[in-house]
């Protein structure tokens, strides 16, 4: 008997894993590489995304037929595996919301031209605010999708100002003329990495979407989720690669607020701080939620105050900025941790996706296996590289 289909919840829990990829870092990203690649980073972009869907679709099918959370299906397959990786999530997500709350406080600073430290604390109480409600999943569900909504309209709206060449970057998604692995190996790390694929995993499991019965509703939120992600990106690539080709000089320590100035004026630079403000409010609030999401099932005690904890969450990221700004050195250590976990988790879920006693009588697709695989090769090399780098600096 197949369930009847919830959008509400499928497109709350795809746009909360969107919104959670779409932070500042992202933002910052995506406009840096169409620096340093031109029209050619239309090709990274589509490969990411390929690596992105395939990476979804093996951790949610997982989680949503075993009936477990990622750590729990951990422990299952290795004993304290989940507690480890638990850990890691919970350390990276803490670092990375650090890093988002001052991108909230910086978005209302550009947006209002109030302190950044004023800002961050508004962001804060507003994300508190949602999981004070009693139907926070809803209300969380709401806010990304509106706030994800914002984002498409306001860079579709600045992709079109900049008027970018749009046969030329067609032309090099398909032809480029330079690739660079470690670019895409970054995207990839930056929208289904660390916390950010198991945020709708988890809330979908959370609505009471879940067995094999609700595989296809599972795969399309999945699917969906990378979809919004990769539509900001890519119109967000457009934007700049519009204003780039003009040959317009880009401020370095701000690119892409620079690129809605250059491409809309000061009302430009105004909605690059309502993007900002909402890629990393949006952040703060599934970065907390998934963290949380990871200890939920250690104690009852725990999933009894899960908002509490998320509150808890909100408020240390917030006091930790305030009082020592963004700790430059956690959050590359958090970067490169965050480019270990993909490949751990994935490698997890790939082989509980075989163990009847985790998913029963399930089939996995072998293609969607073979993919996987060769995720977790190419970012367990690269991150091992950027590991030997950073350490070698």
């Amino acid at each position: 008997m197949t369930k009847k289909i919830n959008w509400s919840v499928l497109t709350g829990a795809a746009f909360l894993m969107a919104t959670s990829a779409i932070g500042p870092g992202f933002l910052t990203q995506t406009t840096v590489f169409t620096q340093s690649l031109g029209a050619s980073f239309g090709f990274v972009i589509l490969t990411s995304i390929l690596i992105d869907i395939a990476v979804q679709l093996n951790i949610w099918r997982v989680i949503a037929v075993s009936e477990k959370r990622a750590q729990d299906i951990a422990n299952l397959l290795l004993p304290g595996l989940g507690t480890f990786i638990s850990l890691l999530i919970i350390l990276g997500g803490l670092a990375f919301n650090i890093g988002n709350v001052a991108g909230a406080g910086l978005g209302l600073n550009a947006l209002l031209g109030i302190p950044v430290t004023t800002g961050a604390v508004i962001s804060a109480a507003l994300a508190i605010a949602i999981f004070m409600i009693k139907e926070a999943g809803k209300a969380m569900d709401r806010f990304a999708q509106l706030m994800g909504a914002i984002m498409i309209i306001v860079i579709i709206y600045i992709a079109i100002t900049s008027a970018p060449p749009v046969a030329e970057a067609a032309l090099r998604t398909i032809v480029p003329l330079k690739i660079d692995l470690m670019t895409i190996v970054t995207l990839v790390g930056g929208t289904v990495g660390g916390y950010i694929t198991f945020s709708g995993g988890h809330r979908l499991l959370d609505a009471g979407i879940k067995g094999k019965e609700s595989l296809g509703q599972v795969s399309t939120s999945a699917v969906m989720g990378i979809s919004v992600a990769s539509l900001v990106r890519i119109f967000l690539f457009l934007a700049s690669l519009g204003i780039i080709s003009k040959g317009l000089l880009i401020d370095t320590g701000n690119p892409t607020g620079s690129i809605f100035q250059l491409a809309a004026g000061n009302i430009g630079y105004r909605l690059f701080g309502l993007v900002m403000f909402s890629a990393a409010i949006t952040s703060v609030i599934g970065s907390a939620y998934t963290s949380v999401s990871f200890i939920k099932s250690f104690s009852p005690a725990i999933a009894r105050n899960e908002n509490k904890l998320i509150i808890a969450f909100i408020l240390v990221s917030t006091m930790i900025f305030i009082l020592v700004g963004k700790p430059v050195n956690l959050l590359i250590m958090a970067g490169v941790v965050n480019g270990f976990i993909l490949p751990v988790t994935l490698a997890t879920i790939l082989f509980a996706a075989y163990k009847t006693r985790i998913i029963g009588d399930y089939k996995h697709p072998w293609w969607l296996t073979a993919f996987g695989g060769l995720v977790v090769l190419i970012m367990t090399y690269m991150s091992v590289n950027v590991l030997i780098n950073y350490f070698n600096a």
